[in-house]
């Protein structure tokens, strides 16, 4: 697995962001900027320490399909750490096998800073060599569509 580091500054209050990126109090939210990977892009589950959260989304083929994770840790507006272990494959949850073995205890974490009215998101994640170029291409874009929209 390789590991990554994405920043975005945001002028929007910590607390904003932090609710918007994590759907916290709409889920709409976290399926606008996450469309940019998936425009069908959604989560299941409750972003609290220890739970299982679910993230989905829908392939060309109409199937629904994603990651099956939890929530390692959640520090409100400072940290928010996720470990991926598993896939789902139309209503299949598989945690076991070559395909899960790619991305078998990967984290992806966020860590939010706020520096007059500045708020900083550090996006550090695992990822596959397989999924290299695309998360390389894709995630900047997404913390971006997250920038606009936070500071509409």
């Amino acid at each position: 697995m390789k590991k990554l580091q994405f920043k975005v500054s945001i002028k929007a209050p910590l607390t904003k962001v932090y609710n918007f990126m994590l759907g916290t109090n709409s889920k709409t939210t976290y399926e606008q900027w996450t469309s940019v990977f998936n425009p069908t892009s959604t989560y299941e589950g409750r972003w609290e320490k220890g739970n299982k959260i679910l993230f989905l989304g829908v392939d060309e083929n109409g199937e629904k399909g994603g990651m099956i994770s939890k929530i390692a840790e959640n520090i409100p507006n400072h940290f928010v750490s996720i470990q991926h272990y598993g896939i789902l494959k139309a209503d299949e949850e598989i945690t076991e096998g070559p395909e899960v073995e790619k991305w078998a205890n990967g984290f992806e974490n966020y860590t939010f800073e706020e520096n007059n009215g500045i708020t900083i998101v550090t996006v550090e994640l695992d990822t596959d060599e397989d999924f290299l170029t695309y998360m390389n291409q894709t995630y900047p874009k997404a913390l971006d569509r997250l920038k606009e929209l936070c500071e509409k």
